[in-house]
């Protein structure tokens, strides 16, 4: 009895996504089926043995099969027919688009015009047909596979190549300019096509592309079937797509070599293997498995193809046949370059994004855990690439300055730079970038509206280079916070404040009797109390930042209670209420009332601030960067300083929107006032009012149920002089509860006591000046001054871990008093290096 011939089929199943390319149908499976077929395999046992791989039996059915043979090899390339198999007939006979060619004899040649055709590079075996009673496969002969795609495919696609038929041949291309010639069938109905290469790590793209290769996880499945030869002409789809690692192909094109690499280091990162980089210029790429010459022959060889412009693999042994023997938790192909491009959606979404959270995502994606340095130097890069490169944004200040300037009239814009002096000689073609001030006209405009107080704080910039970005806010008669103008310094001292400070008073605030809010800076103290800066009294005021006079509180004095009553007597509006707080911090300790004592009450504490704080006691400064600002600060300056723009724009138009609204529906007050109205109305009906003169101004207010908590039972209340007892309505400039309710006795309106700040008219022309579209850079006006260059003594340090910028407050201050622990077991008294359990140097690799 004769034997019967075994051919391998592998199963192509279209998934329910029905994605179609210009060519049809794209099939991209990464984990074939495979299915032995003899002579006397029938159409139904094809079906079944499908259905069974795929475990559809009963739930799925099979239309047709495709399949496909080479007909025709010249020099380099080979050419594919394409059949389908609708029934026994069709499976004998070769298919109903074939009469003479049958698969048990499928070299035979055709009568008739095949129905397509395609093309690909022939390839040289790189090992001898191996004959097995059941089937043969060539594990390395699968490099030109091709997927043969129709318009309207049925549900299953098979791919039928019979042992020693239709082998791959390796070409060695020595001159990276010539291409294979692709042989291409004429017919209307174009079947054959090639499909697009997929990604390996990167995505790979060019003219010519390419399906994928088998993946690891297939071809050691078909090495534990004992499949062995070649087989071409085929490629997979599961229903679902139990996905594999995809292989190079020989032909896969890349838009530059950085691409190339990325996608070479992301094979080897999701492999867990290591390899050498064995030739790498500016036309070549040669790289090696690590074991390459111990069991393992992976290796890539890429080349520039000069006319197109475009990297492409023209040599590719894989996949690898070692095993990743290390268990380290990082991966040497796991650079920076490689983190820059995954994390760069994230970047790209949020500049701020901290490093931990990256070094986090980028853990979980790779399965290596890579340094914190490495992360970092990860982000810069990638919004070097978003944003613009860092040394090159400096140059690039002087001609936004024209720019912005050209795009609104009227913006204030001081750039100061500092002389490069090369050989004791001063370089005239460039410039150290030193100082910047900006501000636009809408800002200004603003400023006139809101309330009469501004907020200056200083806050650190990241990345390459160092540097402190002022800003001063503004708030509203709403309670939305404003940044009104901003400036780019080396740092917080008495120069860098007085260049802020000199511009913003000549700008943007020269109104008098205006409140700065600050923290208890020097170069602040410095810049305020000059004689000529136009901010002393009665011009201007000063008062502290509670928050920062509260950390500075809690450096000399530990606990939480301590630092909340001192809060508390800052908060309150009388005297009465501050006395009450400040004897209960005595009695905890009397050093803590004598450190703040040491502080005129005017500046820090609100019942002796003259109303000029308007319940105002923080600098907003993490709000405004928080909520405005966000992300900035991690930018190149010249994008920092584009970003205040945008972001004003941006909040000018939906501000002033949200205003507009509310006057067309007839409101008088903003929203937070109104609020703060129906709050002091809902308690001010369990008073009893008493009148005291004729022009109803004066009355006397008793609480019939204490209010809060911290009640004096009876206040004095003058609507002439618009003050309470309480304090708050001098403090907050509209009516408390104790005014509302001798409005109310009097048969008043209490609109006409309102401070004009909280006007909705008032919020509305804060915002009615709005930013005009920014003019294109390429309509900028020239600029022919020296190169602006940054301060080398501005850059961070290059080795080691980034230094923490953080504002440090009370909640990072370790406590004293705690006993220092041992990291490794915990215990008081020594440390990791002096550890007992250590036990030695000849311990250390234990420990």
């Amino acid at each position: 009895m004769a034997s019967e011939e075994s051919f391998v089929v592998l199963v192509h199943h279209r998934g329910s996504v029905n994605r179609k390319t210009r060519s049809g149908v794209k099939f991209t499976d990464k984990n074939p089926l495979c299915i032995v077929v003899t002579s006397t395999t029938s159409y139904d046992d094809l079906v079944s043995a499908v259905l069974m791989k795929l475990g559809l039996d009963g739930a799925k059915r099979v239309k047709k099969f495709f399949y496909r043979i080479p007909v025709t090899v010249l020099q380099n390339t080979v050419k594919y027919d394409c059949f389908t198999i609708n029934n026994d007939e069709d499976l004998q006979s070769g298919g109903s688009n074939r009469n003479t060619n049958t698969l048990a004899n499928p070299a035979g040649s055709s009568s008739r015009p095949a129905v397509a055709s395609s093309s690909i590079p022939v390839y040289e075996p790189v090992v001898q047909h191996v004959a097995s009673p059941s089937f043969a496969v060539d594990l390395n002969g699968t490099e030109g596979d091709e997927v043969v795609e129709r318009e309207n495919l049925p549900n299953a696609l098979v791919g039928v190549a019979p042992v020693g038929v239709g082998d791959g041949f390796l070409v060695d291309e020595e001159d990276d300019d010539v291409e294979p010639d692709m042989i291409d069938d004429d017919s209307a109905d174009d079947i054959g096509a090639t499909g697009p290469a997929l990604e390996v790590g990167g995505s790979s793209s060019g003219t010519q592309q390419y399906p994928p290769h088998f993946s690891s996880l297939d071809l050691d499945a078909m090495r534990h079937e004992g499949v062995l030869g070649h087989a071409v002409g085929f490629g997979a789809r599961d229903v679902e797509g139990t996905t594999g690692l995809t292989e190079f192909q020989v032909g896969q094109q890349f838009q530059d070599k950085d691409e190339a690499l990325l996608s070479v280091k992301t094979y080897s990162i999701r492999r867990g293997v290591q390899y050498k980089v064995v030739e790498s210029d500016h036309r070549r790429y040669v790289g090696k498995c690590s074991e390459f010459g111990n069991g393992c022959t992976w290796l890539i060889r890429l080349s520039l193809r000069k006319r197109k412009g475009i990297w492409e693999v023209k040599r590719y042994n894989g996949p690898h046949t070692c095993l990743a023997t290390s268990i380290s938790s990082d991966h040497r192909s796991l650079d920076y370059h490689v983190i820059s491009a995954f994390i760069m959606p994230m970047v790209r979404a949020d500049a701020s994004v901290s490093i931990k959270v990256l070094l986090n995502a980028t853990a979980a994606h790779f399965g290596f855990r890579p340094t914190y340095r490495r992360v970092w130097m990860a982000k810069q890069k990638s919004i070097a690439l978003i944003y613009g490169d860092w040394d090159e944004s400096y140059n690039d200040l002087p001609r936004w300055v024209l720019g912005v300037q050209m795009t609104m009239p009227g913006s204030v814009v001081v750039l100061k730079t500092s002389p490069v002096r090369v050989g004791g000689q001063v370089d005239e073609s460039q410039a150290y970038f030193h100082r910047l001030f900006w501000t636009f006209p809408p800002c200004i405009e603003a400023f006139r509206h809101c309330k009469p107080l501004v907020s200056i704080d200083g806050t650190h910039l990241y990345g390459k280079y160092g540097g402190t970005l002022l800003i001063a806010i503004a708030q509203d008669g709403n309670s939305n916070i404003l940044p009104v103008a901003f400036a780019l310094v080396e740092g917080e001292n008495a120069e860098s404040w007085t260049f802020f400070l000199s511009h913003l008073r000549q700008h943007v605030t020269p109104q008098p009797g205006l409140l700065v809010i600050s923290d208890r800076h020097n170069g602040i103290k410095a810049a305020l109390e000059a004689p000529d800066g136009g901010w002393l009294p009665p011009s201007a005021y000063r008062a502290f930042c509670i928050r920062h006079v509260a950390a500075n509180f809690a450096l000399t004095f530990k606990g939480k209670d301590a630092r909340r009553l001192l809060v508390n007597a800052a908060y309150a509006k009388t005297e009465v209420e501050f006395d009450y707080w400040f004897d209960i911090l005595r009695s905890e300790d009397p050093a803590m009332c004598e450190w703040a004592n040491r502080i005129d009450y005017s500046l820090w504490t609100q019942h002796r601030d003259e109303g000029r704080r308007f319940g105002h006691m923080t600098t907003n400064i993490s709000e405004c960067v928080n909520s405005i600002l966000k992300g900035v600060r991690n930018l190149p300056v010249a994008s920092l300083v584009k970003a205040t723009y945008g972001r004003l724009a941006e909040l000018f138009v939906r501000k002033g929107r949200e205003a507009e609204a509310q006057m067309g529906t007839g409101q008088q007050f903003s929203q937070h006032l109104v609020k703060c109205i129906e709050a002091n109305m809902k308690t001010a009906r369990c008073f009893t009012v008493t009148l005291y003169d004729r022009d109803n101004s004066e009355f006397t207010v008793a609480e019939t149920t204490p209010t809060g908590s911290f009640s004096l039972g009876t206040y004095r209340v003058s609507l002439a002089s618009r003050t309470c007892d309480c304090g708050y309505f001098q403090a907050l400039h509209f009516p408390c509860q104790h005014a509302l309710a001798c409005c109310a006795y009097s048969r008043v309106t209490w609109t006409s006591y309102v401070h004009s700040v909280y006007q909705i008219s008032s919020v509305f022309s804060v915002y009615r000046m709005g930013f005009t579209p920014p003019i294109p850079e390429g309509f900028w006006p020239p600029y022919d001054g020296p190169t602006v260059i940054p301060d080398p003594d501005k850059r961070r340090a290059r080795e080691g871990r980034p230094r923490s910028t953080r504002i440090r407050t009370n909640m990072d201050e370790a406590d004293l008093n705690r006993p220092k622990r041992c990291g490794l077991c915990r215990q008081p008294g020594h440390t990791r290096r002096s550890c007992p359990q250590v036990g030695g140097s000849s311990q250390t690799g234990h420990h």
